[in-house]
């Protein structure tokens, strides 16, 4: 796109930007025109002729036709109209009636009934047959017109190339690319198909069938997704109350009109047969059910007596990256003002606490430095322990996208996934090993004098200690380390070393360690040595956010050493600003962070625990001492959708709404604060957290104000300036606001430290933090090194993904094992195998293949029942406590 320039549609001036179609043209005129081959988020193919107008004189697919300046557009004339109408014509005589039949929410419907066609116009018959193999997706052939819309939506947006046509003539027809059925195919269940395709030929079976985001729907609600932290947009359908369709939204800030089959389709949960709908209060050994005043009662009744028995720190609670911002900012503020303690943590602490803590001391600020626009235009894409096309599947396809366009990629991870098979370099280090591997990539940086001198002056402190340090990490002792080649540390170096706009993206393989922290901060030296931060020659570091709120939660304060805003507990200043917002003191000292909070549990000091939308049980490492510590713990609250692992250890068990029941706002993985809305009604009892929360605290005497959601958002603007110009208001006009954002009436700030960094000397700084090795390596006992991570079609511990067609596209946790280690341990493709550490032993299926590397295994977590936090170890981030769930040794036995 460049400059804005003018044409003129049927008499009357538009003005569009340089670049566009005719098409795009007609449409900002507000002129209707068929389209039948075109979609906005693809490349034009002008092979329908639908959309004929006359530019100076000349029939032209408008399509395909580049908007010039002084162009003058004729749309409406009468042998237009009758050319239009005959190119649709020709396309619906192929297709049987039912095509065009009244209730079709098609696009080519919707087109023929604006032109006047008919179902009779329809002169084709069934015959070429269905695919309903797969949980989401059907495939009507007699449908289909070989627009293509599908396979390019395939190719283009998701980077899948799944589909292809096939046949000639008029017997093309879509088909996966891989031949047989559907569900076997290489499908990735993104949906682009369905909301693409014009006809309903693909389409989502069920009451939203054939309906699509190109094509108005009554009773749409608009939100956020409530997966993964990429933070899509969406459009629930609301049908008799339920939901009927969710949908991706064009203008999306984020996925564009894109989702992953989560968001889309992974609805099912909510009205799933054990939902929890009614609050559960232990009797005995029983969990009973009971009205909420009971049991809410009950729980201001214990908290109060913990607090009067041992004092406010006897109480704590874990709030929930899937509960709002608001609801996260007002369960902090419940324990601090109401309890009395700093006693509150969130699940970042498990994913990336050290995101926060390494950020924070590069560059001041806990957020990733850029926005993921701009990260989408490096011309150089450094990816780190992070698999995105699985994880955050939206973000994944943005950047497989930017590679194919000529980006190019490094890739560090000990798997070959995902965008690993595309790499210009693939980085494989040994699971630990990352510090080093970043220091050997920053000694070819200096060593080759590709670093920004006058940044590194100007902008940055610390380089003496640092060179120092990292002379000490050649290629070749590196390559010792961390097994990766020395020439493939040296090439992924100078590509990005020269790379004019480098970009660094990563994720919990860099975070989940004994020294993650050390990890973030060891990445953050290569963005700094080039001047890729606060500088256009380069757009930073950036973390992949793993759910849907890790960030918002930690914005809000719902973290037992700050407060919203990431005032430090300990900072007279900024408790003094909390408790004149709050007319309520604020404990100076702070809390327990989760892994402290389970100890506390077993050595019978903590007396109250309430946990909000974790299965912690099912998530978090070394499972067998969470449980000790549920136990051991004399009260215990959860909140939650369904009878979890966790559930079944509480003494009370509030019935919570899920994202699409409740009314907020997220933050996203580029710190974009973005609207959940209501779309459809809580099941039964079922309350949003901040319903709970309010509940207990007027049960216990207390007022905590913020009566609305919204209101709590604009009590958190006035405590903290990063947030001072968001609201609910603000948010439903403009959609989304990136934070800092100090004033209402200015911009959020996309692109950080464009002055300065928000470091007390307002420079960025080198870490010169030596390798360490990690908490386990392999022995003769335990020869192999466990690896976990995620699933496509699963999210967390799964509770919402396996209660729904999901199941049907992933079905177990697998191991996966090299061919070397599964013959040498007699292991064999698709057999149950038992995975020992020395913390617990696992069931899983194994899966034979080269994606990991030999001495390596690979399993997700998305199964409970098969045990695999059982496995991981109870070693924590030396600075921020997350767990180190990259590194177990591990055995196998049959």
């Amino acid at each position: 796109m460049g400059s804005v320039i003018r044409v003129e549609v049927d008499g009357a001036d538009v003005d569009v930007s340089e670049g566009v179609t005719l098409l795009s043209a007609v449409q900002s005129a507000g002129v209707e025109l068929p389209a039948l081959c075109s979609d906005e988020r693809l490349r034009p193919a002008g092979s329908c002729r639908t959309c004929l107008v006359r530019s100076d004189d000349r029939l032209v697919a408008a399509c395909v036709t580049p908007a010039t300046p002084g162009s003058r557009v004729l749309t409406a004339t009468d042998d237009l109209r009758e050319l239009r109408r005959e190119a649709v014509e020709v396309i619906v005589s192929a297709l049987p009636p039912r095509a065009l039949a009244a209730s079709n929410p098609s696009e080519l419907a919707h087109v023929c009934r604006s032109l006047g066609i008919g179902p009779d116009a329809a002169g084709g018959t069934d015959g070429r047959g269905s695919d309903d193999s797969h949980p989401y997706v059907t495939l009507d052939r007699d449908l289909c017109i070989a627009c293509g819309r599908c396979v390019r939506m395939c190719a283009d947006v998701q980077g899948t190339f799944a589909l292809t046509l096939i046949g000639r003539g008029a017997d093309t027809v879509v088909a996966p690319g891989t031949g047989g059925p559907w569900a076997d195919s290489d499908c990735v269940s993104c949906g682009g198909c369905v909301d693409s395709c014009p006809t309903g030929a693909i389409a989502a079976p069920g009451p939203g069938r054939g309906l699509t985001s190109g094509v108005p729907s009554d009773g749409a609600v608009r939100t956020t997704c409530g997966y993964c932290g990429v933070g899509c947009s969406l459009d629930v359908v609301v049908r008799d109350g339920d939901v009927a369709a969710v949908l991706p939204a064009r203008d999306g800030p984020v996925n564009r009109g894109h989702a992953c089959v989560k968001g889309r389709f992974a609805h099912g949960y909510r009205l799933s047969p054990d939902r929890l709908t009614q609050p559960l209060m232990r009797r005995g050994n029983r969990l009973e059910r009971v009205e909420w005043d009971t049991a809410v009662r009950h729980i201001a009744d214990r908290f109060s007596a913990a607090v009067h028995a041992a004092g406010p720190d006897a109480v704590a609670a874990i709030s929930s990256a899937r509960a709002t911002n608001e609801e996260n900012y007002l369960f902090q503020k419940f324990m601090r003002t109401v309890i009395g303690t700093n006693n509150i943590d969130n699940c970042s602490r498990l994913c990336h606490a050290p995101s926060a803590a390494g950020l924070v001391a590069s560059f001041g600020l806990s957020g990733g430095t850029d926005s993921f626009d701009d990260v989408e235009r490096a011309d150089c894409l450094l990816v780190v322990g992070a698999n995105p096309v699985e994880a955050h599947p939206v973000v994944g396809a943005r950047l497989l996208q930017s590679a194919l366009r000529g980006a190019k990629l490094i890739v560090a991870d000990p798997r070959a996934v995902g965008l690993a098979l595309h790499a210009d370099v693939h980085l494989r280090p040994r699971p630990g090993t990352n510090v080093a591997l970043c220091h050997g990539l920053a000694h070819v940086l200096l060593a080759e004098g590709l670093v920004d001198e006058r940044f590194l002056r100007d902008r940055a402190g610390g380089l003496p200690e640092f060179g120092a340090l990292v002379a000490d990490y050649p290629p070749e002792r590196v390559a010792s380390i961390t097994g990766v080649p020395t020439a493939d540390l040296i090439s992924a170096a100078r590509l990005y070393g020269r790379a004019l706009r480098p970009a660094i993206v990563y994720g919990l393989g860099v975070t989940e360690h004994l020294h993650g922290t050390d990890g973030v901060r060891s990445l953050a030296n290569l963005a700094i040595l080039r001047g890729a931060v606060g500088t256009d020659r380069g757009f930073g570091i950036n973390p992949l956010r793993g759910q849907n709120n890790v960030q918002g939660a930690s914005d809000m304060g719902a973290l037992p050493d700050l407060l919203p805003g990431y005032g430090k507990i300990t900072d007279p200043a900024a408790r003094a600003r909390a408790e004149a917002v709050w007319g309520l003191p604020v404990p100076a000292r702070p809390g327990l962070r989760i892994p402290e909070m389970f100890a506390a549990g077993r050595s019978g000091t903590l007396r109250a625990l309430w946990i909000m939308g974790e299965d912690v049980c099912a998530t978090d490492p070394d499972t067998e001492s969470v449980v000790q510590a549920l136990q051991a713990c004399p009260f215990v609250v959860v909140s939650e959708l369904f009878p979890s692992e966790t559930a079944r250890h509480a003494d009370v068990v509030l019935p919570a709404a899920s994202w699409l029941e409740k009314d907020g706002t997220f933050v996203n993985l580029d710190r974009r604060f973005q609207r959940v809305r209501t779309a459809v009604q809580p099941p039964g009892q079922a309350r949003s957290d901040f319903e709970a929360v309010h509940a207990v605290a007027a049960a216990m005497g207390a007022d905590l104000g913020c009566t609305a959601p919204a209101d709590a958002l604009a009590e958190c603007a006035r405590l903290a300036p990063l947030f001072a110009g968001i609201s609910h208001a603000r948010l439903d006009r403009e959609g989304a606001v990136p934070w800092p954002c100090p004033h209402p009436d200015g911009p959020g700030t996309a692109k950080l430290y464009r002055e300065r960094f928000a470091t007390p000397d307002g420079l960025a700084h080198l870490a010169s933090v030596p390798y360490l090795p990690p908490g386990e390596e392999p022995d003769a006992d335990y020869p192999l090194v466990l690896v976990t991570g995620r699933s496509w079609a699963h999210y967390n511990s799964g509770s919402m993904t396996r209660r729904g067609g999901n199941l049907g596209l992933d079905a177990v946790d697998h191991l996966d094992i090299h061919p070397d280690d599964a013959g040498r341990h007699g292991v064999h493709d698709g057999e149950p195998v038992t995975v020992e550490s020395r913390h617990g032993r696992a069931r899983l299926l194994a899966r034979v293949g080269r994606s990991v590397s030999p001495g390596q295994v690979f399993c997700t977590f998305h199964f409970p029942a098969s045990g695999v936090n059982r496995l991981t170890s109870d070693r924590i981030d030396t600075v921020t406590s997350c767990p180190e769930y990259k590194v177990t040794a591990v055995r196998l036995t049959m």
